[in-house]
């Protein structure tokens, strides 16, 4: 069974196209890696999925079960982690990692909470310090620390790597495999090319709302897929 399809999906904003014709299927452990310039439809195949926007066409289906018809249903399977994770700054990220579980319908006991953000890679002695002292590569571990309490099986991201430093990107990208590894499967958008091909089991390249290349990331390397990321686009 496939945990995320997309099948024959389009968005379109009076006569603009955002999205069209977008057909993808990924099963359990793939890291889909979406590339393309700002207005390729990145975002928008991913607030399609998330049910923030309803599509003009096609079908979104995740755990095989259409988001437009049965939203409430998917979203028990997924989480999100944005560019920037919104969290409560005055509260620690233990107590953020509590309170939006119970908001999942999850509850923990101290003893459990902590593994979750340690398997998200957050050290120990950050686990008591509140938000606002975070990096924002603390803050997205905190958000990954979410996705597994609330045991989502498909996770979107959209720029997670942006304005992160080389270290907490490799930081980020090892947890991100060892998600996969795990069976989670990832959709993520970005414009990190070279960590594209590190992270990602398969890369996809949009451009004008369509998929152009669709490709494993094990038949590429990142030298071939900037040349062609350049030609695409």
């Amino acid at each position: 069974m496939h945990t995320l399809e997309a099948i024959n999906l389009s968005k379109q904003y009076g006569e603009y196209t955002a999205l069209n014709g977008l057909h993808l299927s990924l099963k359990q452990g793939d890291i889909f890696c979406l590339l393309g310039q700002n207005g390729a439809g990145k975002t928008t195949t991913l607030n399609i999925f998330l049910g923030f926007i309803a599509a003009s066409g096609g079908e979104a289906k995740i755990m095989n079960t259409p988001v437009s018809l049965n939203g409430a249903n998917t979203r028990q399977y997924l989480a999100y982690i944005p560019e920037v994770v919104q969290l409560y700054p005055n509260l620690t990220g233990i107590e953020n990692l509590d309170y939006f579980s119970r908001l999942a319908g999850f509850s923990y006991s101290a003893i459990r909470l902590p593994e979750f953000l340690l398997k998200a890679g957050l050290q120990e002695e950050a686990h008591k310090k509140r938000l606002h002292t975070y990096s924002k590569g603390m803050r997205q571990k905190v958000g990954i620390a979410i996705a597994l309490a609330k045991n989502a099986q498909v996770i979107f991201m959209d720029e997670p790597t942006s304005g992160l430093d080389p270290k907490a990107t490799q930081e980020f990208t090892d947890v991100v495999k060892e998600l996969g590894r795990q069976g989670k499967t990832i959709l993520m958008a970005t414009h990190d090319i070279f960590n594209a091909v590190n992270v990602g089991t398969h890369i996809g390249i949009m451009k004008s709302g369509s998929l152009v290349h669709s490709l494993s990331t094990s038949a590429i390397t990142a030298n071939a897929l900037q040349q062609l990321y350049l030609e695409t686009i």
